[in-house]
């Protein structure tokens, strides 16, 4: 079956087909719908390297045990500000919602509240975490460790990962300002669709294993690392997002973790932290009034826009015309949802 063949789907259609694709392989009902979810609304966004193209990778990892489909997470508040929930092995999604919830319920008292979530899993596209809480009317920070991919500046081993950093905050009028970047010059998932595709890849993305740029995927990702933001000091960058989730949260550094993409090995049980911010603890009171006057003086320049406005476009688009995705991809997620039809039925 031909990879660049597409098949287009309402955003509901997709939903559903994806819930049960990834409930079918040893994962509660309730986890599925929030991971299908959290995979739909990126592809939605045009991110298709964070969307449902993850599902048969995530899939087979519950199926074998890898990462804890059935996982419940639990949550504790070690301070009045701190809200602490461990993944239990699970996928990112569920716990992320319980530590942002709880961490939303305590911000009216404390104005500022930091969420930690340990033994994790991939927490897809991360803005998107950061938007809900832009959507409160709140402003937040969020940063999530992953497998190694990033080498230490002047090294040539993956030591960190390449470590997804977003940011949010509400506007006068919606939508949010959203910031999403990886520390890598780009997320590891094009590099993977980019090798799927038998596609070569622009000779700043990733390293060889001699240190050196590569256009080829396959050695970025079976020998090589992934480039840094920033040369020296996207690198550093990444050594913080290690240290203030997984070193904090007493999880899986970036060189412990096993691969978001092999049904076997070690589990990933990386970390994730959140910072939330209420705007109305700023003495001024006239944070939305400086979120303006900044947002204007960027786009009265001729070719600016703002961080995050391709993704709303791409979304207007999708919420119109539907998704569309590799028919070879529709063609997995239906079969493996027919299975789970077949087991329900016997």
């Amino acid at each position: 079956m031909n990879e660049n063949t597409l098949c287009t789907l309402s955003i509901d259609d997709l939903r559903a087909l994806a819930a049960k694709a990834l409930s079918a392989s040893q994962i509660a009902e309730d986890n599925a719908r929030c991971v299908a979810d959290a995979l739909v609304a990126a592809d939605a966004d045009g991110i298709a390297s964070h969307g449902v193209s993850r599902i048969p990778f995530y899939a087979d990892q519950a199926l074998s045990g890898k990462v804890d489909g059935y996982a419940v997470p639990s949550c504790a508040s070690p301070r009045n500000a701190v809200v602490a929930v461990d993944a239990g092995n699970g996928f990112a999604y569920p716990a992320i919602d319980v530590a942002l919830a709880r961490a939303s319920e305590k911000i009216e008292e404390n104005g500022c509240v930091f969420a930690l979530i340990a033994n994790s899993h991939h927490a897809g596209a991360i803005g998107h975490h950061v938007e809900r809480l832009a959507d409160q009317g709140l402003m937040a920070l969020a940063f999530s460790n992953s497998p190694a991919g990033i080498a230490p500046w002047g090294g040539s081993v993956g030591t960190f990962g390449t470590n997804p950093v977003a940011f949010a905050c509400p506007r006068r009028h919606p939508p949010a300002l959203v910031i999403d970047l990886s520390l890598a010059r780009v997320a590891r998932g094009k590099v993977m669709l980019a090798a799927k595709r038998k596609e070569s890849i622009p000779a700043d993305w990733a390293l060889d294993a001699k240190g050196q740029p590569t256009t080829d995927p396959v050695i970025a990702l079976e020998e090589g690392t992934m480039a840094p933001i920033g040369g020296a000091k996207g690198a550093a960058l990444a050594m913080i997002v290690e240290l203030i989730t997984a070193a904090l949260a007493s999880s899986n550094l970036g060189f412990e973790a096993g691969s978001f993409f092999t049904p076997d090995g070690p589990p990933a049980r990386i970390a994730q932290s959140f910072v939330l911010v209420d705007p109305k603890i700023a003495p001024g009171g006239d944070f939305i009034d400086r979120v303006e006057c900044l947002s204007r003086a960027m786009l009265a320049q001729p070719g600016v826009r703002l961080p995050g406005a391709t993704r709303h476009l791409a979304r207007e688009k999708s919420r119109k015309n539907g998704i569309s995705i590799p028919t070879a991809l529709h063609a997995d997620l239906s079969a493996r949802a027919a299975a789970r039809q077949e087991r329900r039925s016997k």
